[in-house]
């Protein structure tokens, strides 16, 4: 067999010996040491590829590990902060007076839409917006923080929430939330002292930026506006799983925020209801207070409105004819209604007149029916006068001329500075706003006003009238301060969160012997013959009432008319006719409960006021629990009074 011998390839020629050897060995070691550079290269550079992820790998993990993580929590994620819930209000005996009910609502968070109009428009062909609405939409729009989320809609049905969740997909950024909103179930009864919350308004989100959140609110009147701190608590977070669209897909997380603390008053609703009811349809205000530690138990301004609507934003319409209406509904007449105290500031006189010893109690004044000053005569309110008098008799009658000389005698300044001890000048420190002071001038302070003081100014502050003016809540303050002989301060709380609110009250500085004259005059106006108040006696087993009638004067009256012996206020228009009224405090003997009653242009005390006050005195003892085993229901004896 032939073999062709490739001509290409240069003939094989073997080698033998050392030479061939060692031949061999140096190709191969040539060979070899191309291969290991190459080798160490590609490993260098396996390596510094190595190296450099798992630097970045550590940056990532390591380093920036926890903001690259939030930073992934956040793409499918929205937290969100939520407003608290408020806390409740209770009254003495453990009944809610403000609690919260849920508010099912629309949000919409701004960061996770492109077209928030598109949004709003689509949301509106699903749930109506009005106009008041469409516009709170877009004042909040350019007034909120854009991570804070916008609110479409409050106090969605169930079918609402329904047809959104239907229509989510095309609702980007919108949410359903569950909230609260403020109840008060008994409404009108309470409104005064309560109050009512509203919207916050771009004054109250600047003070603090929570106001912001929805469903947050503030107080504007009665405790929910001074009690605001209390009552507003911490806000809390939640966390939702958003998708790339921003829809909403579900809650990862929800941490409740801090409710409010629960207020505990001093209130007793019972009572508070039958005062109402005791009142009906008068314009008028009354208070009833423990003139034992100053607790108010019953405080009640007629008419009154409805706090619930405040609270989604009342309309304009309701605005003004609650502005409007002359009976003052918004206004707590309680304490913020100012009015001459008429004859019941006759006690204070005596005090005045006593601790500045200008008088004794058997001192006596001669009463002919007139007090002549200067060209000027004073009427008493009985045209026949009373003759010669003492202080006993001077309450006891309610006698306008002796206290005309009594306050001519001791002078305005002692007038003011018993009027103050008592309560009945200066501001009272209630937790209420809008507390107004009640105000007895001298003739300095006159003077500093620009203002000429005259001896008629000080004869007419002798019997309540002219320059003098008070509160209901200042009388029944001043009536538990002369019961009791301390100086009680009027307050509504009993504790916050469980913890007690009781002001130690201090004595008075007047004699033992004076607050008994006075005590013992007003005893004298309820239960002997021809005081002013017999309509005002208890119909209540071995239980006696003191009290003071009064009626102030809301225009003057001319000589002639008075003289002429056919002047009858009833006959003059509602607005012209005198307020009524009538303090008092009971058991007489061992003092528990005062009472103050205005009635507004319900022309005479002993006719009006005294009754009414009567019949609250007897509801609030039969609530004493220490009074239940021993009183039977009772009815108030009536009888025809005197004007006063």
């Amino acid at each position: 067999m032939f073999f062709r011998r490739d001509e290409t390839r240069p003939p094989f020629r073997k080698r033998s010996g050392p030479a061939a050897d060692l031949s061999f060995s140096e190709e191969q070691a040539v060979g070899g040491g191309m291969f290991t550079r190459r080798a160490l290269l590609l490993l260098a550079a396996q390596t510094g590829v190595m190296g450099t992820l798992a630097h970045h790998l550590y940056e990532m993990q390591v380093v920036h590990g926890d903001e690259l993580k939030e930073q992934a929590r956040r793409n499918r994620t929205s937290r969100r902060q939520i407003a608290p819930a408020r806390g409740e209000i209770y009254d003495r005996c453990g009944v809610l007076l403000a609690g919260n009910r849920p508010n099912w609502r629309a949000l919409v968070m701004t960061e996770e839409t492109t077209d928030l109009q598109a949004v709003v428009d689509r949301f509106a062909t699903i749930v109506p917006l009005d106009e008041r609405d469409r516009a709170r939409i877009e004042h909040d729009r350019k007034h909120i923080r854009r991570y804070v989320p916008l609110t479409l809609k409050e106090f969605l049905s169930w079918d609402d929430v329904a047809r959104l969740g239907l229509n989510a997909p095309t609702l980007p950024g919108v949410l359903i939330d569950v909230g609260t909103t403020r109840e008060y179930p008994f409404k009108e009864l309470l409104s005064h002292i309560i109050g009512y919350v509203a919207p916050p308004n771009e004054a109250d989100v600047q003070r603090d930026g929570i106001m912001a959140l929805p469903g947050m609110k503030v107080g504007r009147a009665g405790l929910e506006q001074t009690q605001e701190s209390y009552l507003r608590g911490q806000p809390g977070t939640v966390e939702m799983e958003v998708n790339a669209h921003g829809r909403v897909m579900g809650e990862l997380e929800r941490v409740e925020g801090q409710p409010g603390s629960r207020l505990e008053l001093t209130l007793d609703t019972v009572l508070q209801t039958r005062i109402k009811d005791r009142i009906g349809e008068r314009v008028a205000s009354a208070v009833v207070m423990d003139c034992r530690n100053g607790e108010v138990m019953g405080l009640v301004s007629t008419p009154s409105f409805d706090p619930t609507l405040f609270d989604g934003g009342i309309s304009r319409t309701q605005w003004n004819n609650l502005l409007t209406d002359q009976r003052t509904p918004l206004v707590d007449k309680a304490v913020s209604g100012l009015y001459p105290p008429g004859s019941t500031f006759k006690p204070a006189v005596a005090l005045a007149a006593l601790r500045a010893h200008a008088i004794t109690p058997s001192d006596r004044f001669s009463c002919p029916g007139y007090y002549d000053m200067g060209g000027v005569r004073f009427h008493c309110w009985s045209r026949y006068g009373h003759g010669s008098i003492n202080l006993h008799q001077a309450l006891k009658y309610s006698c306008d001329v002796y206290f005309y000389q009594v306050a001519r005698r001791c002078g305005m300044e002692s007038i003011h500075e018993a009027a103050a001890i008592l309560g009945l000048d200066g501001a009272l420190p209630i937790e209420l706003p809008h507390v107004r002071s009640g105000s007895v001038p001298t003739p300095e302070m006159r003077r500093r006003h620009g203002h000429h003081w005259n001896g008629g100014d000080t004869v007419n502050a002798g019997i309540g009238q002219g320059l003098v003016q008070t509160t209901p809540l200042a009388l029944a303050t001043y009536v538990s301060r002369l019961a009791t002989g301390r100086i009680v301060q009027p307050h509504l709380l009993r504790s916050v969160s469980g913890r007690e609110v009781v002001p130690a009250p201090e004595p008075l500085p007047f004699a033992r012997e004076a607050l008994a004259a006075a005590r013992a005059g007003m005893f004298a106006v309820v239960n002997e013959p021809q005081g002013t108040a017999p309509a005002a006696r208890l119909n209540l087993p071995g239980v006696q009432m003191a009290g003071k009638t009064g009626s102030a004067q809301v225009r003057n009256v001319p000589r002639a008319l008075r003289e002429s012996g056919h002047f009858n206020s009833m006959n003059l228009p509602w607005q012209y006719r005198p307020h009524a009224l009538f303090i008092c405090f009971a058991p007489y003997d061992n003092p528990r409960y005062a009472v103050s009653v205005v009635v507004e242009h319900g022309n005479a005390g002993a006719t009006e006021a005294a009754p009414l006050a009567a019949q609250i005195m007897t509801d609030t003892l039969i609530r004493d629990p220490a009074s239940r085993t021993s009183l039977s229901r009772g009815v108030v004896a009536r009888a025809d009074g005197l004007d006063d």
